[in-house]
């Protein structure tokens, strides 16, 4: 078991996952948190990493570094996307291995499972069909990491668990219309063409597309519930159970924003997976539930951005 003086590194500390760990952590009394900048530590440097690892022997690896981004920058970026995931998972869970560190948590992605996926899906879906090729390098790191968690902990009796989760959003989001994900781009977006008086907003593909959203500091909690919980399955899905569509996203976020914008959509770009949402009941058998609703949940994060933007 894991108690609060347990030594628990956090891969990723800076970015919105694992600033909203970083944060649960202190609040639920652990303080023995150990992290490192990137100029202190380069996940993608092996030997630094292994080096570290060994060094400062944490009883527990939070991996929530990852190269990630909305669809623009995977299907722009695939090599990279496919070389920094893999390099980074690699050198964080063969690293912890060879410094005997036990424990390990490995963040995926609802990403990981097929383009024309049944819905809700569930964790045994994964491999069952083809993935969606805007996004498909991404994902085939996630695979990897789940696969290399699942027999790491079976070939040297290890206890790497896997939790994916759906599209994430709150404080310390990315807002780049280059790189980020679909709902803090809605969020710029309308807040410059409201800003700007504009009367309309494009939006990639056709609107049609459904994706589930979880608050990030839901997702934070359930982390902190599962470290100590022993898990059967190689990983479990953490999410809502619920998805609604692009378009109904950006009504919701011109209603919270204000004014009266008419969306108009870019049918010529794609819309990525037709359809993502989570089969969440492994979770629930375990006895965890997000809390945040939408409204409460834009209501923080919608704050954070206009302080920070």
């Amino acid at each position: 078991m894991l108690n609060k003086k347990t030594k628990i590194f956090i891969a990723g500390h800076k970015g919105m996952v694992g600033s909203s760990i970083l944060k649960k952590l202190l609040i639920n009394g652990y303080t023995n948190l150990i992290f490192a900048d990137k100029k202190k530590l380069n996940l993608l440097d092996q030997k630094k990493v292994f080096r570290y690892l060994k060094k400062n022997k944490p009883n527990l690896v939070i991996i929530a570094a990852a190269k990630v981004g909305g669809i623009l920058a995977n299907s722009k970026f695939k090599e990279k996307f496919l070389f920094e995931n893999l390099q980074i998972q690699n050198n964080l869970i063969h690293g912890s291995y060879l410094a005997k560190i036990k424990n390990l948590i490995f963040l995926g992605s609802s990403c990981i499972y097929p383009r024309n996926c049944k819905q809700p899906m569930k964790e045994d879906h994964i491999l069952s069909g083809k993935l969606e090729k805007t996004n498909d390098a991404y994902a085939i790191a996630k695979i990897a990491g789940i696969y290399m968690c699942e027999n790491y902990s079976k070939s040297y009796n290890l206890n790497y668990k896997c939790l994916m989760p759906p599209n994430m959003y709150g404080p310390g989001d990315n807002y780049n219309l280059e790189t980020s994900h679909f709902f803090s781009a809605l969020i710029k977006k309308i807040t410059i063409a409201k800003k700007k008086n504009k009367k309309h907003i494009i939006l990639w593909g056709t609107g049609k597309a459904k994706r589930e959203l979880m608050f990030v500091e839901d997702f934070a909690d359930a982390l902190i519930y599962f470290m100590n919980k022993k898990i059967k399955e190689p990983f479990l899905n953490i999410g809502t159970g619920k998805s609604y569509s692009i378009k109904w996203f950006a009504n919701f976020l011109i209603k919270k924003i204000g004014g009266k914008l008419k969306i108009k959509f870019d049918k010529s770009k794609p819309d990525g997976m037709p359809k993502k949402c989570l089969d969440i009941t492994l979770a629930k058998k375990y006895g965890w539930r997000y809390k945040t609703n939408l409204d409460k949940g834009f209501e923080i994060t919608y704050k954070d951005f206009q302080k920070n933007n």
